[in-house]
């Protein structure tokens, strides 16, 4: 049986290009037997005609907050207590902006404003348009209140312009629609391993090469995970950030360890998360003792490299298993991401760019681009949880595709 049936989904509909997109958005809404109620913006009606959406959707389109209502009840609010869902799509900047700041200035806005249910947001603009950073900060405000995003995605753009700023694609939205109408649990039954913080590699009794993961990341990964009903394994490095309550915890310091907790390990889950940072060079010999500086003299260190514990991994995947990647680099490189992918045998890679503001270690936010071999859907700034989630709706995606 369809999630969607029997739902109430109330569609906004405003001013841009993609608004033709949600005609086909209607309708895969109706054949997954969802009732649906149109609001268009007045801007919105100088690209599509609302008789097209009243046909689509069976129900007249509201879009104007003064008119005389179909039936004797105030529209907005009959509206808003009835959806299950509320979505807008396409999304322009403009609207985005008024919700934000909890503006009401028309049937839709208003309509959101008066609404419990929750709200999934598709955005579609001009790539600057989207990427300046009122919008950014307008989304980020959204995120925080509860909302959703689905996209926007990449490509050509009516405008011309090349980059982030497409809507997604009605089966797409589709998907977030039935993700955030899933009934909690999505992932009861599922075994998940997680790996999160840093690793440490001994140069003697008193010093250590590690890195600066703070391991909040895969701690948010696994939190969200029990949320919705995993059984969690965290592989964890040196954090000082408390176990989430259920998950099993294996406590790890070097490479080497994380190396044969997950391996061991990994046969037997449906999904492994590996956030994970581990040192990519040890040293050839440990000293036995501390190493004391002498006056006049530099030190000179041999290094060799740690095993590639995603690559392992990978070799021995099995076809129902999804494997997912962290890629912490200086810089937005797809294709190093790629390949990284490919040779480690993932589903999905999750780069970010440590030099972004918001994005480093030691902070609560964080800038993901979900790379996978057929898509690249680049987030916006948000929680490392409201990341971690949109991750796992990734997941449950490719876990579908894997039948």
């Amino acid at each position: 049986m369809s999630t969607l049936k029997g739902k109430t989904i109330v569609l906004g509909v405003t001013g841009g290009i993609a608004a033709y997109k949600a005609c086909e958005l209607v309708s895969r809404l109706k054949k997954a037997q969802a009732q649906v109620h149109v609001i268009m913006t007045r801007n919105a009606c100088e690209f599509v005609q609302p008789l097209t959406f009243q046909t689509l959707s069976g129900n007249p389109v509201a879009t104007d907050t003064f008119a005389n209502p179909q039936f004797w009840e105030v529209e907005h609010i009959a509206l808003a207590q009835k959806a299950d869902l509320f979505v807008v799509a396409p999304a322009t900047a403009n609207v985005i902006a008024k919700l934000a700041h909890g503006l009401a200035d028309d049937m839709l806005t208003t309509t959101i404003l008066a609404t419990k249910a929750p709200v999934l947001i598709a955005p579609a603009m001009n790539t600057q348009m989207y990427r300046a950073e009122p919008t950014q900060r307008n989304l980020d405000a959204l995120l925080a209140r509860g909302m959703k995003t689905v996209g926007p995605g990449g490509g050509l753009l009516a405008c011309g312009d090349v980059g982030a700023g497409r809507m997604s694609e009605p089966v797409e939205i589709v998907d977030a629609i039935e993700q955030v109408l899933a009934p909690q649990g999505d992932y009861a039954g599922l075994k998940v391993l997680v790996t999160a913080g840093p690793t440490r590699e001994p140069l003697d009794p008193v010093r250590y090469l590690s890195n600066r993961s703070s391991g909040r990341m895969g701690y948010a990964v696994a939190e969200a995970l029990l949320a919705r009903g995993a059984q969690v394994t965290l592989v964890t490095g040196p954090v000082s950030l408390p176990v989430p309550e259920g998950a099993q915890a294996v406590d790890i310091t070097t490479t080497q360890d994380l190396y044969e907790a997950v391996t061991t390990r990994a046969p037997d889950m449906d999904v492994l998360i590996q956030a994970a940072a581990p040192a990519d060079f040890t040293a050839e010999q440990a000293s036995e003792e501390k190493i004391t500086k002498q006056p006049g003299q530099g030190l000179t260190m041999y290094l060799r490299q740690t095993p590639d514990v995603a690559k392992a991994a990978g070799e021995h995947k099995q076809p129902h298993q999804v494997f997912v990647g962290f890629a912490a680099e200086t810089s937005r490189d797809l294709q190093k991401a790629r390949r990284k992918m490919d040779s480690k045998n993932l589903d999905l890679i999750c780069l970010n760019d440590v030099t972004e503001p918001g994005a480093g270690f030691d902070v609560e936010t964080n800038i993901l681009t979900l790379v996978t071999p057929n898509a690249v859907t680049a987030l916006p700034k948000m929680s490392k949880r409201q990341a971690a989630d949109r991750l796992l709706d990734e997941v449950l995606k490719i876990r579908r595709g894997k039948g």
